[in-house]
């Protein structure tokens, strides 16, 4: 559904460490991301018990950026939805469009300096 919730991710110099942190504490499983794989990108998957798919990531960014916990909205249009941040008051931090390996995405900071993820889910809908 757009403009709602639609992933989490967890970003780490330490992969590893969280799986075993967030298994342990809810039982949730990890399986490599074989796209993100594919683009040389460090991600897994999380699945957790009921879900009917994976529901979010651990993104290994080998200290590249600081590790975080962050939420993701599913949107119709990344780029537009990166335009329509900024001209609020917004700031786009990193973004990824026409992306090969997934969909396109971008964190952004909102006014209050939270950051947060808005992504365009594959194979959207016409008009959606």
């Amino acid at each position: 559904m757009i403009n709602t919730v639609a992933w989490f991710e967890i970003a780490t110099d330490d992969p590893k460490a969280a799986e075993e942190f967030y298994g342990g504490l809810f039982g949730w499983t990890f399986s490599v991301d074989e796209d993100s794989a594919k683009g040389g990108m460090d991600y897994r998957l999380i699945d957790y018990p009921g879900a009917d798919g994976p529901k979010g990531g651990v993104y290994g960014n080998g200290g590249r950026f600081p590790n975080h916990g962050v939420f993701s909205v599913a949107v119709a249009d990344t780029a537009a939805t990166c335009e329509h941040a900024e001209k609020l008051g917004g700031e786009v931090v990193f973004k990824l469009l026409d992306n090969p390996h997934g969909p396109d995405f971008a964190y952004i900071r909102d006014v209050s300096g939270n950051l947060f993820g808005v992504f365009t889910p594959p194979n959207l809908p016409a008009g959606a």
